[in-house]
């Protein structure tokens, strides 16, 4: 024992000067890098609002500039927003911006950032200078509280101090038993049975012991490490194409982008002599389609226009959108036998059913699985080809695609996948229908990023994944861990962009009210009702006029003084379930039409023809109510479009509670579509409701779809992938560490 205090005390003495002296600096270290990363916060804050803020102050809006100010004051970490003019005055300020704070220094061309105490704290105000046509117009000052980081570094040197002490009595414990060991001739024997091994699992149990436990916290610290996150769903500002554009620059720099979707963006079809380009009626392109022209890239799909193949160059290229180019499109081509087996087969005669559960059978042909997995390889191979980097961000897009993250994966295992699946995902029983459920869900975890529109969606898959697969899954962050590579699971409400090019150019609504009434042989002074949709049987056409039939039986003060104007372009035609569809919502009509009609007035008018994006917003600002009555939905951006379109802040809409968006537009009227009656005394209901409650209703979901814009979608996914590709940066720098001692690579065999 006294031989063991002699080894022992020095020992110790020597750990506790070591912890003494290292454990300051890496608190130093650790706050400068806080403190840096507040820096970057308040840059990309400023590059989110610049423009706003100039175009304001130049017209000297201040309403609009302190209504900015406040919504990204919301930030926990941002202290204040203020706006000092060029000598030095406060101008606009925050409401959170302390009395006691003057402006600082100006940055005569740039950023200038100062630390100073305050109220027994310290804070960082970052100023930015903000100049109109090379002329300065003041300085953007962006205030962080920095009090975080000294606790976090307290917090930091105590964790270190006792982990280093403990680290210390193990070595010095260790040391001396086998020291003494050794004595009785058992160290050969003690060494093997004291091999050290990580708990929790053998992944570090060839590490040393002193390396191992570090290690583990490293990987620890990786996994909790959600800066990014926190900013995208934190920072609520003006998200716009340039935010978008910024935020790449400065979290993916030098990233290639690749979009696959089965629709194409932009289809050339031959009418005569002419090729005419036409935009597809797609929820997918309409939500997808600007932040590719955001991004740039190349956007990869399906040519199905009987054009699409002479106006393409030799590599299948053609450059869009055709007025302002803006990005590559690559056409895939796919002959009858594929699109009948892959598209119309088994994702819309299979899937879509599946997962839209409104009570139509699914069909599944193996021959339907054939050709689904042979295209998937076909756009695999066509995200190869375009890929010129070996870590390219992919975007695969929706159902028809789910095999290809696993495929791209194995030839481009550096690819950085992000999956967003459109549709809704069922519960385990319904999806465990299909005959190929391992596959497809293996496919799908061949994603970095796995994104669907609601948490109940995720949660679905998640115990799809848990019951069907080996798998490990951790519902705490989301994540499920296969094959050596984990998954992402995140909802991701989708959007429209903001504010929506189909609104420039659009006339005044009154002139909307009486040219849609003209053309379509509503009267004057009948109230309106749109719906527009492609005819599908998740959409609830059929019940919508159901809907409409009970109001004008309970309420037959409406007759000749309401209508409903129903938008459907046809769709999948090839399908028998949509051509039945089609022919139901028409008898429908018509029977009602007959029973109600009087004079040239009919109470539903159904045109069954597509419409471009510039019409659909004509008929929702002449319209006084919009119908959206899906039976499932993932999200239905038609409700988004109605309430984007409404600049005059007027008009109702009555929503399905069945469609994803039903959980942001709460101030909707929310109706279940398969009760007729219900829907029907809804739309009475909003016929009658009083201006200022239209209104105030409508500035609401104005205001959470504009915050909620389409950018503010892409930029969350993007933002993980960062954090991902960062992540995976470190844990290549992990392996390599650790390499030396014999571990094997994360990932492998």
């Amino acid at each position: 024992m006294r031989m063991a205090l002699r080894f022992l005390v020095p020992l110790l003495l020597l750990l506790g000067g070591i912890a003494w002296a290292t454990t300051p600096l890496l608190g130093e270290l650790i706050a400068q890098w806080l403190r840096a990363d507040v820096e970057m916060r308040s840059q990309l804050v400023f590059e989110s609002i610049q423009d706003t803020v100039i175009r304001n102050a130049t017209a000297s809006d201040s309403r609009r500039i302190d209504g900015l100010f406040q919504r990204v004051a919301r930030d926990e970490r941002l202290l204040a927003v203020g706006l000092c003019s060029p000598e030095g005055r406060l101008i606009h300020r925050s409401a959170t911006w302390p009395l006691t704070l003057k402006c600082p220094p100006g940055a005569a061309n740039g950023a200038a950032f100062q630390v100073e105490p305050l109220n027994g704290g310290t804070v960082l105000s970052a100023a930015f200078a903000l100049q109109e046509e090379g002329a300065r117009i003041g300085d953007l000052v962006i205030v962080h509280d920095l009090s975080f980081i000294e606790r976090r570094s307290a917090k930091l040197e105590r964790y270190l101090t006792v982990f280093l002490a403990g680290l210390g009595l193990v070595v010095a414990a260790t040391t001396v038993v086998v020291a003494r060991l050794a004595r009785r001739d058992w160290v050969r024997a003690v060494r093997r049975g004291l091999a050290p091994t990580a708990r929790g699992g053998t992944a570090d149990r060839s590490l040393p012991a002193d390396i191992a436990p570090l290690v583990r916290e490293m990987r620890e610290m990786l996994r909790n490490l959600d800066v990014p996150r926190g900013i995208s769903d934190a920072i609520r500002v003006e998200w716009t194409p340039d935010t978008l554009r910024s935020l790449l620059k400065s979290e993916l720099p030098g990233a290639e982008v690749l979009v696959v979707s089965n629709r194409e963006p932009y289809i050339h079809n031959q009418e005569g002599a002419d090729i005419r380009v036409q935009r597809p009626a797609s929820g997918l392109v309409t939500a997808l389609e600007p932040i590719v022209r955001a991004c740039g890239g190349t956007w990869i799909a399906h040519g199905s226009g009987s054009a699409d193949a002479a106006t393409v160059d030799r590599k299948d290229h053609i450059q869009v959108p055709p007025e302002s180019p803006a990005y590559t499109l690559r056409r895939v081509w796919l002959s009858d036998e594929e699109q009948d087996g892959y598209y119309y087969g088994l994702a819309n005669e299979g899937l879509w059913p599946l997962c839209h559960i409104v009570f139509v059978r699914p069909t599944f042909r193996a021959a339907d699985w054939a050709q689904y997995v042979a295209v998937n390889r076909k756009f695999a191979d066509a995200v190869v080809a375009e890929a010129q980097s070996p870590d390219p961000v992919v975007l695969v897009q929706d159902y028809h695609f789910a095999l290809l993250p696993k495929m791209v994966r194995e030839r481009l295992p550096g690819a950085t996948v992000i999956t967003f699946w459109h549709i809704p995902w069922p519960n385990p029983e319904v999806f465990g229908i299909c005959p190929w459920r391992e596959e497809i869900l293996q496919g799908l975890l061949g994603s970095s990023i796995l994104g669907f529109h609601t948490q109940l969606h995720c949660l679905n898959f998640l115990d799809s994944v848990d019951r069907l697969l080996e798998c490990r899954i951790d519902r705490e962050h989301g994540t499920a861990r296969t094959g050596g590579r984990e998954t992402l699971v995140r909802p991701y409400p989708i959007s429209i962009e903001w504010p929506p090019s189909a609104l420039v150019g659009q006339a005044p609504v009154p002139e909307c009210r009486v040219a849609v009434r003209r053309g379509y042989g509503v009267p004057p002074a009948a109230l309106l009702a749109v719906g527009v949709e492609r005819f599908d049987y998740t959409k609830g056409i059929v019940d919508r006029f159901r809907a409409v039939e009970h109001l004008l039986d309970r309420h037959p003060e409406w007759i000749g003084r309401f209508s409903l104007l129903q938008i459907a372009a046809p769709t999948r035609s090839k399908l028998p379930i949509y051509r039945q569809t089609q022919a139901e919502a028409e008898a429908a009509a018509n029977a009602i039409n007959e029973r109600f009609g009087r004079g040239d007035w009919r109470p539903i008018v159904l045109v069954a023809r597509h419409h471009e994006p510039e019409q659909v917003f004509t008929l929702f600002r002449a319209a006084d109510l919009c119908l959206v009555s899906s039976l499932h939905d993932g999200m239905n951006l038609v409700a988004k479009e109605f309430v984007a379109a409404r600049d005059d802040e007027d008009g109702v809409l009555v929503l399905s509670s069945f469609a994803g968006v039903s959980r942001e537009l709460s101030e909707a009227l929310i109706v279940n579509p398969y009760d007729h009656g219900a829907m029907g005394e809804a739309i009475h209901r909003g016929l009658l409701m009083a201006p200022e409650q239209r209104r105030e209703r409508m500035h609401l979901m104005r205001a959470m779809v504009s915050e909620n814009n389409v950018y503010f979608w892409a930029g969350r996914m993007l933002l993980e992938a960062a954090r991902l590709r960062k992540r995976r940066h470190i844990e290549e720098q992990i392996d390599r560490v650790t390499a030396p001692f014999g571990r094997r690579p994360r990932g492998t065999a």
